[in-house]
């Protein structure tokens, strides 16, 4: 009885082991589909950041410490509308002197003047008089349109998206402490396009749009314009985005653009792992060649295949590293096998 259970198990032992050399030594197994017919979508991918339509900057003509703040982000202003205010302390003072030294002036002249004309003084202290009146009165000119530059005003009407800047900073020469958005002009995105893309891209295009704040949103733009001159060190050109007036998007968001260059509808598709180099491996009579492809439109789970093969070739999806053109493989029996509905490609 012993000799009998010990011979099953050996024989058990063979089984096990001749199936595992046919696994391992058997022919490759993969997986295939067939090519299905779908929309390619051509796009261009390009970074950009959600911007106020039109953006106004408010930015003082001269240093200075912020004293007053009168505004605040979300306020909506009117044309000429005092934001803030500066330390005019140091203007005031000089102000106060040259008001002093122009009555002085003034009333040196009329006293050289009356002195002319009985004939006391030359013309030429008269004329000399009168240059000293008027160039107080001028300095004193320059200093008074200075006292008003030190209170901060709206250029336009429009909202504050934006403030820097808190009492008691000092702000220097045209850093902005308040931006406008402008009336009710739309947001948009202005994005950088490689400049290798840029001559695919045209006013009008229709654009796909997603922000990490809204991952499970697609939203939908239109290319509004194109700079004509490129940055040299980034090599890259600002194309502007136009949005709906109702997207959510907020200004400052960074947001990922594809620009639609091309729309091919009936596109032969097959997935992008099936691409092995500039080709792909079909499955002909039990075995694999490989077939050089001119490729279209790229995308995560599907490209397009412009020329080289056809709506019956049999499509290997993801093909081993190892493969040799004429090998023999077994086709994997699974869901994958089977041709997938087609959802196109976008490059």
């Amino acid at each position: 009885m012993k000799w009998v259970i010990r011979i099953v198990v050996v024989a058990g032992l063979l089984v096990a082991l001749v199936l595992a050399g046919m696994r391992w030594l058997g022919p490759t197994e993969v997986q295939v589909t067939a090519p299905v017919r779908g929309e390619a979508v051509q796009a261009i991918y390009a970074t950009g950041t959600v911007e106020a339509g039109i953006t106004v900057r408010v930015a003082p003509q001269l240093s200075g410490r912020l004293v007053a703040l009168l505004a605040d982000e979300g306020d909506v202003v009117k044309a000429g509308q005092v934001l803030a205010r500066f330390d005019d302390s140091d203007v005031r003072a000089s102000l106060s002197e040259l008001q002093a030294r122009a009555r002085y002036a003034g009333q040196q002249f009329e006293r050289v003047q009356a002195l002319s004309g009985r004939g006391y003084v030359s013309a030429d202290q008269l004329q000399q008089a009168r240059a000293n009146l008027d160039a107080a009165r001028a300095t004193l000119q320059r200093t008074s349109e200075q006292q008003k530059f030190m209170t901060l005003k709206a250029q336009v009407a429009g909202r504050i998206i934006r403030r820097d800047g808190e009492v008691g900073d000092f702000i220097p020469v045209n850093q902005p402490v308040f931006y406008l958005a402008r009336g009710q002009v739309p947001p948009r995105i202005d994005a950088d396009v490689d400049e290798e893309d840029i001559a695919q891209v045209k006013i009008g295009q229709d654009v796909l749009v997603r922000a990490d704040a809204f991952p499970d949103k697609t939203f939908t733009g239109r290319v509004t314009e194109i700079t004509p001159k490129g940055d040299p060190v980034a090599r890259n050109y600002r194309v502007r985005v136009g949005l709906p007036a109702d997207t959510p998007l907020m200004i400052g968001m960074t947001a990922e653009t594809n620009i639609i260059v091309a729309r091919r509808a009936n596109a032969l598709l097959v997935p992008s792992t099936a691409l092995s180099g500039e080709g792909v491996w079909l499955l002909r009579d039990k075995h694999v060649v490989q077939q050089k492809v001119v490729v279209g439109a790229k995308g995560p789970e599907r490209t397009e295949i412009i020329s080289g093969i056809g709506d019956k070739d049999v499509v290997l999806v993801q093909p081993p590293a190892t493969l040799k053109a004429g090998q023999r493989v077994r086709v994997k029996t699974s869901p994958a096998a089977a041709p997938a509905k087609a959802k196109g490609a976008t490059a």
